[in-house]
């Protein structure tokens, strides 16, 4: 579900390309995620991969759980940290 989530915040931002990893590297590109917010998204489409083919290697509770806070991170860093900022910056430019 995390791996969806990516997929889903890339399509909102209004990336066209056709790969998580293309499309996380647009938003990038775009200025929309900083270069450590990238690598955690990676890390999380690296995960998503693990957990939707079979492999011998497991995913583990706690990197299910790290995933989860990590994805959480970056929806509020996104959806409410950003536009908080905005809101912040425009009522002291006044």
């Amino acid at each position: 579900m995390v791996r969806r989530t990516l997929e889903g915040i890339c399509h909102d931002h209004g990336s066209t390309k056709s790969t998580l990893a293309a499309s996380l590297a647009e938003l990038e590109g775009q200025g929309k995620l900083d270069k450590r917010l990238t690598e955690w998204a990676h890390e999380l489409r690296s995960l998503g991969n693990l957990g939707a083919h079979y492999t011998p290697e497991d995913v583990t509770r706690e990197d299910a759980a790290d995933a989860l806070a990590f994805v959480e991170a970056l929806l509020d860093y996104l959806y409410v940290l950003s536009v908080q900022f905005e809101n912040f910056k425009g009522r002291r430019s006044v």
